[in-house]
């Protein structure tokens, strides 16, 4: 019996560092503030590549297991050797791999990660079998027993996926931990209304949070300034339905949402930053298991999220660093 199922994606990852870059102010861009920038025709060095694993579903579930929760993972992977490598190390994380999905004919997801000095990186993702997600009879069974669903990023036929896992675990037993994608993002609220009215904790960065509203013309019309401003965001998500909101603000910190009060918190410096990837997984599912640990309180939860993500900063690769705690007994 698991405590939390994760659903989303998988994938092998390739790190390799540049300080040839150039980080650039494009305010003009609400949707794209910053930019990096490399000369055009230039060659690239690259001292060395590091791989790793990631996905948003993979990188929770590693999460929630270090946090001392049993988890697995639901996700697609190729009938390859990637494949096999994705299974082998979510094995060894203990997290249960009985939910991965093997897709024929398709690679497995892999994504070439492009970290700048100070650990803010650019990712290549190549999607291959994470567009192919079907979910099986079992795996919906698995749902309907869980209490805790995680659900990341989605690629492929995210609407009918998200049809099926929500009428598997739509009754009241369910806490639903909502981190969507910028896919699921783009079409403004209309294709997601539904599914938001259902949802525990909706996670969100700012540049997502602004994509929906953006995207949604009743919103749009409010203007730049006002959706600038992370408390109306922070209320217009609320508005559409989730219990609770999580707005991560990148350095400037996070803030979340109940209904009745804003907590607004710094992000926790680490002596050494060395690599983002996976900084939002880490934190939103640490967020989801503080929750569960700490029945709803949400300082203790964020004092759990900041403290994780701080730890995972700094090392490289999205699943390395975490922070452990003594595996849950059963209740």
């Amino acid at each position: 019996m698991y405590d939390f199922i994760t659903i989303g994606g998988a994938t092998r990852d390739v790190s390799f560092f540049t300080d040839q870059g150039i980080l650039l102010d494009n305010r003009h861009n609400i949707l794209q503030q910053k930019v990096l920038a490399f000369a055009s025709g230039a060659k690239i060095k690259v001292d060395k590549f590091y791989y790793s694993y990631g996905g948003g579903a993979a990188n929770a579930a590693v999460c929630l297991a270090n946090l001392g929760l049993r988890a697995a993972c639901l996700a697609p992977v190729g009938r390859d050797r990637d494949g096999e490598l994705i299974a082998k190390n979510l094995r060894e994380h203990g997290v249960g791999i009985d939910l991965l999905e093997t897709v024929r004919g398709e690679e497995s997801s892999s994504s070439f990660i492009l970290i700048v000095p100070d650990g803010e990186r650019i990712i290549f993702v190549q999607r291959g079998a994470n567009t192919k997600m079907k979910i099986s009879q079992s795996c919906l069974a698995a749902l309907k027993k869980v209490s805790n669903v995680y659900i990341a990023s989605l690629a492929g036929d995210w609407q009918n996926n998200l049809c099926r896992i929500f009428s598997a675990i739509g009754h009241n037993s369910h806490h639903i931990f909502w981190n969507p994608g910028m896919t699921q993002y783009l079409g403004g609220v209309k294709p997601i209304a539904g599914f938001l009215k259902k949802v525990t904790v909706l996670s969100s960065n700012k540049d997502e949070a602004l994509q929906l509203v953006l995207a949604t013309p009743e919103y749009k019309r409010l203007g730049d300034k006002f959706l600038n401003r992370e408390e109306n965001l922070l209320k217009i998500l609320h508005d559409l339905g989730p219990q609770i909101v999580v707005l991560t603000l990148g350095k400037n910190g996070v803030m979340v949402y109940d209904g009745k009060k804003i907590y607004r918190r710094a992000i926790l410096r680490s002596k050494k930053q060395v690599d983002t990837t996976g900084m939002g997984d880490v934190f939103n599912s640490s967020f989801a298991a503080g929750l569960t640990l700490y029945r709803g309180n949400i300082e203790r939860a964020l004092d759990l999220s900041l403290k994780n993500a701080a730890a995972k900063v700094a090392h490289l690769g999205a699943q390395n660093g975490l922070l452990r705690l003594a595996r849950r007994k059963n209740n």
